[in-house]
């Protein structure tokens, strides 16, 4: 997501002719774009970003469990 908004302020930077970036080439400016999608072909193709989604996902369940536990009066178990 870095690379994403970097790309995007270099290639504002370009448009507008501010600063250094003006005289740089559109390969290096069009570059963080390029690497956004490798980031992103990675982790869809490993299942990093799946893998992810889910702790989320389980997380936000076990601290819901603990929540209405807490409301119960019953003390949540600590997990191993």
């Amino acid at each position: 997501m870095y690379a994403l908004g970097l790309g995007v302020l270099l290639v504002l930077l370009k448009y507008l002719e501010i600063g250094p970036v003006a005289l740089w080439s559109w390969w290096w400016v069009l570059s963080p774009f390029a690497v956004a999608l490798a980031w992103w072909t990675w982790a869809d193709a490993t299942g990093y970003t799946k893998r992810r989604a889910m702790e989320r996902m389980d997380q936000r369940k076990q601290d819901r469990i603990n929540k209405n536990k807490e409301a119960l009066g019953i003390q949540p178990r600590n997990r191993r």
